[in-house]
């Protein structure tokens, strides 16, 4: 029911308090009408006397005696079909690209439902993203959320624009889509997402949201919250297979801290509010496979470490609630080494279960596993040999540094453009693994040995 309110009593920054709303919602939506002008906000917290509202568009220019408050009666919507598809919208799920509003097939609550854990389907599925680094060291599954962890200067935007352009799930009739989701980047980076959509053809299954810089705080809350309610749709009404990329979730905590201050509450951890754990969790837990449906939500949250800080509560708090993270290192970017991705501080916890026979192939996780001791060996040895020089190092230890060189020069850096299948990143792992002599394999069977190694040394 809608009802209208000309009790203003205060306009705090962004927040508008309306007196005497008694039965107003949480998250319920209001608009302020004054001079023929409509704002838009929504209900964050409700009494018995008072309603408090966070304006989308921002208060400037409102006043209390001549504003009119209509409550809406329901929550925030988006209007989903397939013919969302292909089209850019803004931050609040309004066409960005120029075309005219979608065919609307039903409005969704951008809140979504729940998951019941119940009827939650475990993460099994291999998705090929054509990065060796991920697919070979650190594999996403499908239903997964993994973030990736960033510092200022390194190139997640184009990382995630290759993800994007390049992932896939093998095997499947399903039809798989993209839906990304940006939140506080500048107008060169909005260009930049576009651009490389369209070039690549991936803007065809993708649907993009976009909120700049320059767009009100308010509205960087909901951003992920659309794009999540089209994945959903998607996903478990037009049985696609989903991939969520969400970036950067830093501005989005950043947003919540300024709402947050405005509304007095009492800060936590580095003035983020205390409830930061259980409103992120209600963006990563929107990700996963129902039992029963053909579709899955795949989520790929990224952030920028603030002062490349992985204790800072953003990453710390992401890290307890996803299944493991990707780490950018500023050291392999130093080295012009692309996508610069630290496996060893990388983890994907369900790798195991999204690998092997009739995944990927019989002999991954064992080549990913030796791979891993191998790399980890070699760092070893090039960081003694910087301290004692290089007449500290045995034979085998100069050897496991070549190894550790190849490694990052063959097997981690590959082209902006450049999609290898899991087939070519096993074989240029086993490629590397022929640099060591056969005793050294012990994390693989004779059998995978002698089965896929060229040149076998003994």
């Amino acid at each position: 029911m809608i009802r209208e309110f000309n009790t203003i009593s205060e306009v705090n920054g962004p927040l508008v308090f309306v007196e005497g709303v008694g039965d107003a919602g949480y998250g319920e939506l209001v608009e302020f009408i004054l001079n023929g002008e409509v704002r838009r906000g929504q209900v964050l917290e409700t009494t018995d006397k008072y309603a408090l509202v966070q304006v989308f568009e921002g208060t400037q220019g409102l006043t209390p005696k001549t504003t009119v408050a209509r409550f809406l009666g329901r929550g925030l919507t988006f209007g989903v079909s397939e013919s969302i598809l292909g089209r850019v919208f803004d931050g609040l799920g309004s066409p960005k690209d120029g075309k005219p509003q979608p065919f609307v097939d039903k409005y969704v609550d951008i809140n979504g439902a729940p998951i019941n854990p119940v009827s939650r389907e475990y993460p099994a599925e291999f998705i090929q993203t054509g990065i060796s680094a991920i697919d070979g060291m650190n594999t996403l599954v499908r239903g997964q959320k993994l973030p990736i962890f960033s510092g200022s200067g390194l190139p997640h935007a184009r990382l995630a624009a290759q993800i994007a352009s390049q992932a896939k799930v093998l095997s499947s009739e399903e039809k798989f889509a993209v839906v990304f989701a940006a939140m506080g980047i500048t107008f060169e980076e909005a260009n930049f997402f576009i651009q490389s959509f369209e070039k690549t053809g991936a803007i065809e299954r993708s649907v993009l949201f976009l909120n700049l810089a320059n767009d009100p705080t308010i509205e960087r809350i909901a951003t992920p919250r659309f794009a999540l309610a089209a994945a959903e749709y998607l996903a478990f009404e037009k049985d696609m297979h989903v991939l969520a990329i969400l970036t950067d979730m830093t501005n989005y905590c950043e947003a919540l801290r300024e709402i947050s201050a405005a509304r007095r509450e009492v800060p936590g951890r580095r003035g983020y509010p205390g409830y930061m754990y259980t409103d992120l969790a209600s963006i990563y837990e929107r990700a996963g496979r129902i039992k029963g449906k053909k579709g899955s939500i795949t989520q790929i949250p990224i952030l920028t470490m603030p002062e490349d800080d992985r204790t800072h509560p953003i990453p710390d708090l992401t890290g307890y609630i996803t299944e493991g993270q990707i780490f950018l290192s500023k050291d392999l970017q130093h080295k012009n080494i692309y996508p610069p991705i630290d496996v060893l501080q990388s983890l994907s916890r369900l790798m195991q279960r999204g690998i092997g026979q009739g995944h990927t192939r019989e002999d991954h996780s064992a080549v990913a596993n030796q791979i891993y001791a191998a790399y980890a060996r070699g760092k070893d040895a090039r960081e003694l040999e910087i301290v004692l020089g290089e007449a500290a190092l045995t034979d085998l230890d100069k050897l496991y540094v070549q190894f550790a060189d190849r490694f990052e020069a063959e097997f981690i850096a590959q082209g902006e453009d450049e999609n290898r299948s899991i087939e070519e990143t096993l074989s240029i792992g086993w490629e590397l693994l022929s640099m060591l002599p056969r005793s050294e394999l012990k994390r693989i069977r004779d059998e995978y040995v002698n089965k896929y190694m060229p040149g076998v040394r003994g």
